[in-house]
């Protein structure tokens, strides 16, 4: 193997290291998260451009929660073209309010943002609009990032401001992980594989808090297996006043 790529495991073997040192902060974010479900409230997730695969890993997944709402906009898709106007679009103030004020996200929700910098404008506006309205907001983001970055929103407010509960995902300036010969920036960033783990373990959590609560979680079942289809209609009819997708 490598030397970049055993720099590059080894990074990742590390960040899931530290992130085992925060059970504490997923699991008070997962406690928020189950009884929002509990409530018969809903939950959503939003990222813009690259941090949006979140919001695609957490949605109509194979073993996720069948409740977890996306908050997207196809300006910033990454099949948007030119595929640059993503970094133009999240910094235009005010389309994140409208995303929110436009959705069906209301007080008693809860809204899961995933921002490595959390410093652009509709990343900001879309945390202030769900507070404003009563949601709870859970951040996903990059302590150290936060660190050393200041806001692009009028408000000079960074994603740790606003967020009533921050989950660090361990990453560090700039994301990437691997120095290489001759290049001034590193490659292979690890906020994805960092994301997706969080992600995945508030869903796993909130599992667990609502079997406590006799409560059988809506995880669907793999579409490429037989039988299944019956198991996930049956979810998404149960579950149809808290899924907001179809």
């Amino acid at each position: 193997m490598s030397k970049a790529l055993t720099q590059y495991y080894q990074q990742i073997r590390q960040k899931l290291a530290q992130l085992e040192q925060q059970p504490d902060t997923l699991k008070c974010a997962a406690k928020v998260m189950a009884e929002t479900v509990l409530a018969d409230r809903n939950l959503f997730v939003f990222g813009a451009s690259h941090a949006g695969i979140l919001a695609e890993e957490m949605s109509y997944r194979a073993g996720g929660l069948a409740i977890v709402n996306p908050l997207f906009t196809p300006a910033l898709m990454l099949n948007v073209r030119p595929l640059t106007l993503t970094s133009a679009v999240e910094n235009v103030e005010g389309l994140g309010r409208v995303l929110v004020e436009q959705s069906p996200l209301q007080a008693g929700d809860t809204l899961l943002v995933h921002s490595v910098s959390g410093r652009n404008a509709i990343t900001i506006d879309v945390a202030l609009a769900a507070r404003a309205c009563g949601a709870k907001v859970i951040a996903i983001t990059s302590l150290a990032t936060a660190a050393r970055v200041t806001s692009r929103h009028s408000s000079g407010k960074l994603l740790v401001d606003i967020a009533d509960i921050t989950i660090d995902n361990q990453c560090e300036y700039g994301d990437a992980a691997v120095s290489l010969p001759g290049l001034a920036q590193k490659a292979a960033p690890l906020s994805t594989i960092m994301g997706a783990t969080i992600a995945n373990s508030l869903v796993l959590q909130i599992c667990e808090l609502m079997q406590e609560k006799q409560r059988t979680p809506p995880i669907l079942a793999s579409a490429n297996i037989d039988g299944n289809q019956k198991i996930n209609q049956d979810i998404l009819d149960a579950y149809r006043s808290q899924i907001h997708y179809l």
